[in-house]
């Protein structure tokens, strides 16, 4: 597997900061999500009340991702990143503090409930802040020939998250803390990483441009088309500069449409198939719940691995385009998908699993690249709060759909995804806007 390929325009440090953001809170979400079901049948929480924690965390995270994208523009990337951090970390460390009043006794199974319930929203309100404005301030960094692979490598932050963070949960079980060790950790480890972002990024607030009489400054990475800003500009003058960047995008704007279907729908089978994978080694296995769950982990860890493979490997070695991304993506975790539903034994289901995801792997960065590039660079806000809204709308149905439809026939969640893809990909194919992807051009300034 090739290593981890920075683009050019932007400093090493920088995009270490910012891939550290993505690293932290995909980890977090995914040791959260491992240690939940046990805190949960300690704690006597129905597991259908889990899911809907994370399901209303999930529906908050859709409707204000593209408000912070906004002002992402406005204030500058670093400042949201600041607060997607902050609100991550504050979520982590007041959960914490509900699960170990509920693991003491402190608290009763309800009040737990409506605690954890309470302070997890804080990471769908305020934690959502942080993957536009990290999106956006590679966008506006990379020209278009490297957008592609910028944003891939800024993507596989969250493959790597999903086999770093079950890998550590463990060990932050242990002593007072218990089950809720790993949140706590967690929490500590968002104080570090708004550090970074703090000290290593630089300030693109527009509001917070120098105003020394003969001064002219250009925001750091910001190609040279961009004119310089004068830091005895008026008042007026940068106001109007501001407000340049901060333009309103819906993602139903005729331009992204087509981006944010495949994105939705791509992401909704994933979501679905992905959250009955658990039941399913459970019952092709034939063990119990707590017997399982080495399996389980061996298959999330494969599924992260091919993830990472197509990312960091893959799409800047063969520097495929977002349409053939979005082709061979769909195409192969079609055939994976399928794969999982015929598997007869482990071995198996670990490989359909793996192929799942490698095409994901490809697909995903591909629909978030293509709908980068349909839009201006001015415009890298909105869409970066446009893409992050609809992942996060991804998780809102799609996970209970999936069980309910494992409840019904195992493979039925499998059939029916890889029949989905096969739709997906014929629409990926004839759509003009996702088969023949063109970068827009800003207009040289004055």
């Amino acid at each position: 597997m090739s290593r981890l390929r920075r683009p050019s325009s932007i400093a090493p440090r920088e995009f270490a900061v910012l891939f550290a953001v993505l690293l932290t809170v995909a980890a977090g979400n995914t040791a959260l999500q491992t240690v939940l079901p046990a805190i949960a049948r300690v704690i006597h929480i129905p597991d259908l009340l889990v899911a809907i924690i994370f399901s209303f965390s999930a529906l908050l995270w859709t409707f204000t991702a593209p408000y912070w994208a906004r002002q992402s523009d406005l204030r500058g990337r670093r400042r949201l990143m600041q607060v997607g951090v902050a609100g991550f970390g504050v979520s982590m460390l007041g959960c914490g503090i509900a699960i170990l009043a509920g693991l003491k006794g402190w608290l009763v199974p309800v009040a737990t409930f409506a605690l954890f319930a309470s302070l997890r929203s804080l990471f769908g309100i305020f934690g959502s802040a942080s993957n536009p404005a990290a999106q956006a301030y590679v966008a506006a960094r990379t020209s278009e020939s490297e957008r592609t692979n910028a944003l891939a490598s800024l993507s596989s932050a969250f493959g790597l998250g999903t086999i770093i963070g079950p890998a550590v949960a463990p060990l932050f079980i242990f002593g007072f803390l218990g089950l809720s060790g790993p949140l706590f950790a967690f929490a500590l480890l968002a104080v570090l990483v708004l550090f970074a972002v703090r000290r290593w990024l630089p300030d693109d607030d527009p509001t917070h441009q120098p105003m020394l009489p003969g001064l002219e400054t250009r925001h750091h990475g910001a190609p040279a088309s961009e004119p310089l800003v004068s830091g005895a500009a008026t008042g007026a003058s940068l106001q109007a500069a501001t407000a340049g960047r901060g333009g309103r995008i819906s993602w139903r704007d005729p331009r992204l449409l087509p981006f944010m279907v495949f994105g939705f729908c791509s992401g909704s089978i994933q979501a679905a198939t992905g959250q009955a994978l658990g039941f399913l080694v459970i019952d092709r296995l034939g063990v119990g719940a707590v017997a399982a769950q080495p399996s389980i982990a061996i298959v999330f860890m494969a599924s992260a691995g091919a993830t990472l493979l197509a990312q960091w490997g893959l799409i800047p070695l063969f520097n495929m385009a977002p349409p053939q991304l979005m082709r061979w993506g769909t195409a192969i975790a079609a055939i994976g998908t399928a794969g999982v539903a015929l598997a007869s034994d482990f071995h198996m289901l670990v490989v359909a699993f793996a192929l799942l995801s490698l095409g994901y792997g490809l697909a995903r960065p591909g629909f978030t690249a293509g709908a980068s590039l349909a839009v201006g660079r001015h415009e890298q806000g909105g869409v970066a709060g446009a893409v992050t809204s609809v992942n996060g709308s991804c998780f809102v149905l799609a996970p209970a759909v999936g069980i309910g439809l494992y409840e019904i026939d195992s493979m039925l969640p499998y059939a029916l995804g890889a029949a989905a893809l096969v739709v997906l990909l014929v629409y990926a194919w004839r759509n003009p806007l996702l088969s023949h992807v063109v970068a827009v051009e800003d207009e040289p300034s004055g």
